[in-house]
């Protein structure tokens, strides 16, 4: 791979590769989970019994979710491939509803932060951390991922307008991400490396949509370049928020 070629990433997640169940005939398919970044799997923590049992069924729930959604998840073939009994699940999730809850809550927090709200508090020049951030997602993607798409995305588009439950937990994780973007632009602004004209809260807003649009269309035409090519005009866009040199 080329050091110029633009690679990013959106919402799926893990560093680990599991194997998800047959269904349709298919043969069992090694998820390569990428927007955990370079955090350990969950279940890499030092937990206790009960723990790992409740971490492998968030695992499991995350990986039915992201390629079927939430409504056509499976509680049976969560328990298939975790081996717990279904009594085991109810016990942490008293429904499927809070399972999602959870993976929301937890899995996809964790993600997001493990891949873009931590290495956007590393202190340097703002833009090269955003660009930074944004490529270093991007090793890590490959053609699975732009099957599957964007797992925040994806419950955005599927339960945010029928379940206020998944709206109001989706919502609170753009604005956590929005803010992580103003809070390095404004601090880009006070130390004079990006321009002090910008709406920051704006071009935060822009550069969200952005990431999500691109990993969406690049989704619906099953195309690494389609994801390139809007990639490399986000980057060409944040070069342009450097300040100018004399200022």
């Amino acid at each position: 791979m080329k050091a110029s070629q633009f690679l990013f990433v959106k919402n799926a997640f893990y560093l680990s590769k599991t194997q998800h169940r047959q269904r349709s005939g298919l043969t069992g398919i090694k998820l390569a989970y990428i927007l955990v970044g370079m955090s350990p799997p969950l279940h890499h923590r030092q937990t206790t019994s009960a723990d790992d049992t409740r971490l492998s069924l968030l695992e499991a729930a995350y990986d039915e979710i992201h390629h079927y959604g939430f409504q056509a998840a499976s509680l049976n073939a969560i328990l298939q491939r975790t081996g717990v009994t279904k009594g085991a699940l109810y016990h942490h999730f008293s429904s499927k509803l809070q399972l999602g809850y959870a993976v929301l809550d937890e899995a996809i927090t964790h993600k997001l932060e493990s891949m873009w709200f931590e290495p956007m508090q590393r202190p340097g020049d703002a833009v090269d951390i955003l660009i930074d951030t944004i490529r270093q997602a991007g090793e890590y993607f490959g053609s699975e991922e732009i099957a599957l798409g964007c797992p925040l995305n994806n419950l955005a588009q599927e339960m945010s307008p029928i379940d206020d439950g998944f709206r109001q937990r989706i919502d609170v994780l753009y604005q956590r991400w929005q803010q992580n973007i103003i809070n390095l632009l404004t601090r880009g602004q006070h130390e004079n490396c990006i321009s002090k004209t910008i709406n920051v809260t704006d071009t935060a807003l822009f550069i969200l949509a952005s990431l999500e649009g691109c990993m969406s269309m690049a989704k619906n035409a099953q195309s690494h370049d389609v994801l390139m090519s809007c990639g490399e005009g986000l980057l060409h866009y944040l070069e342009s928020l450097r300040a100018s040199p004399d200022k």
